[in-house]
């Protein structure tokens, strides 16, 4: 017996078959090209041409030739499979198979059909198949942004351990300065950031990922670099300093605020990069003052870190993800993957 939803594709079919001006069927060819533009033509006409399911069973039959065998592999019986080839025959408007009581072979419209029916069941599957890794976290293109330390030396390396459990997620990196990377999370310009913490606004979320204190970096020759002990503002008041762009020009300007009168100190020179200060430190030219997690940097330079207290400023890095904006789940993995890996990343401590 032929189910309802059959007898409702034959109904909807019988009003797009194509017609000749003779009123007779028109050939295949035309039939597909036809039902192809129909929408266009016409836009009150409803979208739905055949279902994968006929198209399924379509090319299970044409693959072994026989019904009964194509049902087995379908899970169906071959009663099934042939109502729903009958179905798609009615829709497209021509004959798919020739058969006989003994024999069932492609007829010439069905080898040209093949084709194209292949190619839509092959889209739909990769379809499926892409849904299944978006949903899944498995895949997608990821876009974050950091500040040169963090763009350079740690995010890497939290990619290429994400990449591993998850080859098909595309993360790319963008170099933003510190002072951009909350209006680069609102504005969609990134999916996430990760940096220094920031004022954020109603739109953007900040959220803690680890803690790091501000320290002297200096050349192994530097006077204070001999010291054996923690350093005072007072012992750099007459200590030549260099500050990595405006937010820490405006950070030391602070610390040196909080600390007491008449031994606040001033940087002698800003320059745009934190490689740059780090660079101009280790030829012995300046020390500066920088987070320790810098120290993934520094220290291949031969810098020597040394804590300066009283007071001692700490600076909390965050990940910073949009609060309005929906996020993709590729993005929703890989920010639950970064959290755990900074939790176990050790940034570089300052000493006693």
């Amino acid at each position: 017996m032929k189910n309802e939803l059959g007898q409702a594709t034959r109904r909807g079919a019988s009003r797009y078959r194509a017609v000749s001006v003779l009123g007779r069927p028109a050939p295949h060819n035309q039939a597909i090209s036809w039902f192809s533009k129909a929408p266009l033509d016409n836009p009150n006409m409803a979208f739905t041409r055949f279902t994968l399911r006929q198209l399924e069973a379509f090319l299970a039959v044409a693959e072994v030739l026989s019904f009964t065998v194509a049902a087995s592999r379908l899970g169906l019986s071959a009663q099934a499979v042939s109502q729903l080839v009958a179905e798609l025959e009615d829709f497209v408007g021509f004959r798919l198979f020739d058969r006989t009581t003994r024999k069932v072979a492609l007829s010439a419209a069905g080898r040209d059909f093949l084709g194209p029916a292949e190619t839509v069941l092959r889209q739909v599957r990769g379809a499926e198949s892409a849904a299944d890794d978006l949903r899944n976290r498995a895949s997608g293109v990821v876009r974050i942004g950091a500040p040169l330390v963090l763009a350079s030396m740690v995010l890497p390396a939290s990619i290429r351990d994400y990449a591993k459990a998850r080859p098909k997620v595309v993360v790319r990196i963008r170099d933003v300065p510190v002072e951009s990377l909350v209006d680069s999370v609102a504005a969609g310009d990134v999916d996430l950031a990760v940096g220094p913490d920031r004022a954020v606004g109603d739109d953007v979320l900040a959220e803690p990922l680890f803690e790091s204190a501000w320290v002297l970096w200096c050349s192994s020759s530097h006077p204070l670099a001999r010291r054996r002990r923690t350093l005072r503002w007072s012992d750099l008041l007459e200590v030549p300093l260099v500050a990595a762009g405006r937010d820490h020009e405006r950070s030391v300007a602070q610390m040196g605020a909080e600390a007491p009168e008449g031994i606040r100190v001033t940087p002698v020179h800003i320059v745009d990069n934190i490689s740059t200060a780090l660079g101009i430190a280790a030829q012995g030219l300046a020390a500066t003052l920088a987070p320790a997690y810098v120290g993934v940097l520094a220290h291949p330079l031969g810098l020597t870190m040394r804590r300066v207290v009283d007071p001692e400023t700490v600076r909390t890095v965050c990940l910073y993800r949009p609060r309005l904006r929906a996020s993709s789940p590729a993005s929703d993995g890989f920010a639950d993957h970064l959290r755990r890996w900074m939790s176990e990343w050790t940034p570089p401590m300052p000493r006693s």
